[in-house]
């Protein structure tokens, strides 16, 4: 498995309720909870998939 370099998403809100984003591996963009990040499960989205969540209303 290919190592992410996760950063707190400006998504995320002052409340705790925190996501990391990984975007350092083409097509590929990581997902998991910064609340367990070592045993939070991590989800692999494509650059397109993430961009139409992020962009969702």
């Amino acid at each position: 498995m290919p190592e992410f370099d996760f950063v707190k998403s400006s998504y995320s809100n002052a409340g705790g309720e925190c996501v990391e984003v990984a975007h350092n591996h083409p097509g590929v963009v990581a997902v998991r909870d910064s609340k367990t990040p070592s045993d939070a499960p991590i989800l692999h989205l494509s650059p397109t998939a993430w961009r139409e969540f992020t962009t969702a209303q």
